[in-house]
């Protein structure tokens, strides 16, 4: 599998260890960034992790940072993009099965090495249920007009 990983620098460290142990589980893996453990800014390589999943260039991403919420905001703005922050792999699962999400966050300081894999695992087994989950995932990237008061 084609896998985009990008992260700010309070997560390069984890980044460079789920990108070193995705390529020795066989996957093609696309690191986007950052190169150094330098302060940087998530949304950054937020929207570059969300281009890689719109134009094709990666299947599945990872995106990480301190918490992971700033990074996973800046990957949803993009409609292409469907990314859920998890911290357990029961989450990443239904993450997949139930809203297709390709891709997925975390937070660098909350989650260790070991469930950081754990997560990734489930993310990358699970397959989308369809279903009636299927109009409600097409709402995401083409939400209804909403009408505003004024």
């Amino acid at each position: 599998m084609r896998i985009a990983i990008a992260s700010d620098h309070a997560a390069y460290e984890l980044k460079a260890v789920l990108a070193a142990w995705l390529r020795d589980l066989d996957h093609e893996v696309l690191d986007l960034g950052p190169a150094t453990a330098d302060r940087v800014d998530y949304p950054d390589f937020g929207y570059k992790l969300a281009e890689a999943i719109a134009d094709g260039r990666a299947e599945r991403g990872i995106a990480l940072c301190g918490s992971g919420i700033g990074i996973s905001i800046a990957i949803n703005r993009h409609p292409a993009a469907r990314c859920a922050l998890v911290s357990d792999p029961y989450s990443a699962a239904l993450s997949r099965e139930h809203n297709d999400a390709n891709v997925l966050a975390m937070g660098a300081r909350l989650i260790g090495e070991d469930m950081a894999k754990a997560c990734v695992t489930s993310f990358l087994v699970g397959d989308f249920a369809g279903g009636r989950h299927g109009p409600r995932v097409d709402k995401l990237s083409h939400p209804p007009q909403l009408e505003t008061s004024r």
